[in-house]
């Protein structure tokens, strides 16, 4: 009897430690932490990579340890978290904050990640008022209104430049006399033709397109051509009906096929890059870099560092300009879609986090006015200065700007710190109705080169914006974008998203490097592959998912 005592006393105590922890970490017990602004170091694990990380070293890094004693201890990942996140669940060992990007659900689903929700009510008043009613978009479901992630997506954006087209060099359609470049049979005519007059530049054999498809890279550059040159705009791996929120995995889309197709032309003709689907992302820059790549499809994002390479050279002839090709000309190019607040992606705060409070207040620090300015402008009197009442960036900090590919490093201005939480848009106007990033039109103008300034003079607009169908023409997106919709970890859709994936990756490289007559026996075999995999079961669980969202963030 004694030791049946003793096994159930251990028991007992073993339960009331179990509760006491848990109640540390509750709701209630979260917004009464520490308020201390003391020296802190706070560890962060981010699912993306970041080469400009500075170590809070540059004068905006140290800027930010000055007012808010935080210092942060980043790890940052080369896979999308998709490894280290489920292993950290295993562990169940977690750093004080992360930014998982498709892995929340893994995260939510193990009860990793403290609800948002009242540490935001009683200490983040900027996070409060940059999102207002938005606020109710972080809400994680139908079923859990917490808030676990924190977006860190842009606000009241209304942005200058494309975020996706088919970039070609300006010293292509300038030679070839500014030519239509609306469709692919347009984008097609022009490579094929300046690469005849140019077998070589500077020496080495030129690649007519070549394509980004290093890892998920594929997915973001070329597999979403399919949609975005097909009327449709970047919801993931599903298109979804503007009218009835029905989802289709877009790959079944006929007219998706037919850009794929076109890829197999422009392969069997010895246009495309052969290195396209073998390549790794830095042989892709490479060959952009040194300017004997004539086009490539991609999110403008991705050849930033070609550009300024390009630009720092003294190649400003082979930089690129960013059109929007589509199909045919019965589509329209979506890249201005407005999405609203975009959800699902950011950051959130662990179970484990040492100090819950001073993290919100970290990161309502970042959204303040003044720390917003300072993330885009960097310091005043060193990055820019103030004339008659307005902000003005001196000729040799624009100049360093536009053309020191370490210029972001060195400052801590951009992405290095404004990734951490939600931040204002392009466009987007501060209390003195300035805007809150220098892409401004008149800036943007100002940073151009004079051989940009002409191609985009020659085809009648200002900025690549003015050739695309403008926001105001599209209907705004009420589920925001689709791929931010958080889908249960583990879950048959989320198991069953990722096999189709799996197929897709292997089919449309495969379709594409055949012989064209062989391309519609590897389609039809690959459309056969998502049968099987229950394709329409998972159209249909996704649309329910879309259609949940739309009610909720309505409510």
């Amino acid at each position: 009897m004694r030791s049946c005592y003793k096994v159930f006393s251990l028991v007992l105590l073993t339960a009331l430690l179990s509760i006491m922890a848990a109640c540390q970490n509750s709701k209630e017990e979260v917004t009464t932490n520490s308020e201390g602004n003391g020296p802190i170091t706070l560890t962060v694990f981010d699912s993306d990579t970041n080469p400009d990380w500075e170590k809070m070293e540059s004068p905006v890094g140290q800027k930010i340890k000055e007012d808010t004693g935080v210092t942060l201890d980043p790890e940052f990942d080369i896979e999308g978290g998709q490894t280290k996140i489920p292993l950290m669940v295993a562990s169940g060992e977690y750093p004080d904050m992360i930014l998982p990007k498709n892995e929340a659900s893994t995260l939510v689903d193990a009860g990793a990640l403290i609800d948002l929700a009242p540490l935001i009510e009683e200490h983040a008043p900027n996070i409060k008022k940059m999102l207002g009613d938005d606020i109710n978009r972080l809400k994680w479901s139908k079923d859990d209104p917490s808030i676990y992630i924190l977006s860190n997506n842009t606000v009241d954006e209304d942005r200058a430049n494309p975020n996706f087209g088919a970039l070609v060099q300006h010293d292509v359609v300038r030679e070839l006399g500014y030519p239509e470049m609306k469709t692919l049979e347009d984008l097609e005519n022009a490579i094929r033709e300046y690469k005849k007059l140019h077998p070589e530049i500077n020496g080495q054999p030129t690649i007519g397109l070549t394509l980004q498809t290093d890892g998920w890279r594929l997915q973001s550059a070329t597999l979403n051509s399919g949609f975005m040159m097909t009327g449709g705009a970047d919801d993931g791996e599903y298109f979804v009906d503007p009218e009835t929120f029905e989802a289709t995995l877009h790959y079944r889309r006929p007219a998706e096929k037919e850009v794929f197709r076109w890829y197999n032309k422009m392969n069997d003709e010895g246009l495309l890059d052969p290195d396209s689907f073998v390549q790794k992302h830095d042989q892709w820059l490479s060959k952009l870099s040194t300017g004997r790549a004539l086009a490539t499809i991609a999110p403008d994002w991705m050849i930033y560092e070609a550009q300024s390479a390009l630009r720092e050279a003294g190649m400003e002839e082979r930089m690129y300009g960013m059109y929007p090709i589509t199909l045919s000309e019965e589509y329209n190019h979506n890249a201005f879609r407005d999405n609203g607040f975009q959800v699902g992606w950011g950051i959130g705060i662990t179970k484990d986090c040492k100090d819950p409070v001073r993290a919100i207040k970290f990161l309502d620090y970042l959204v303040k006015e003044e720390t917003q300015i300072m993330l885009n402008w960097g310091i005043e009197g060193e990055h820019y200065e103030v004339v008659d009442g307005k902000r003005v960036i001196p000729e040799d900090v624009l100049e360093r700007r536009n053309n020191d590919k370490n210029f972001l490093k060195e400052t801590g201005i951009g992405y290095n710190f404004s990734r951490f939480a939600p931040r204002y848009g392009d466009g987007a106007l501060d209390s003195t109705g300035q805007t809150y990033t220098i892409n401004t039109r008149e800036q943007q103008i100002a940073n151009q080169t004079e051989i940009e300034k002409e191609v985009l003079k020659n085809y009648g607009v200002e900025l690549w914006k003015d050739l695309y169908p403008s926001k105001d023409e599209i209907p705004v997106s009420p589920w925001g974008a689709a791929y931010n919709l958080p889908i249960p970890a583990g879950s048959k859709l989320e198991v069953n998203n990722q096999r189709m994936l799996d197929i897709t990756f292997k089919r449309v490289p495969e379709a594409i490097l055949s012989e064209p007559k062989k391309f519609d026996e590897i389609w039809d075999q690959y459309m056969k592959d998502l049968d099987k995999l229950g394709v329409e079961e998972s159209e249909e669980e996704f649309t329910q998912i879309v259609k949940d969202t739309v009610e909720l963030w309505n409510n």
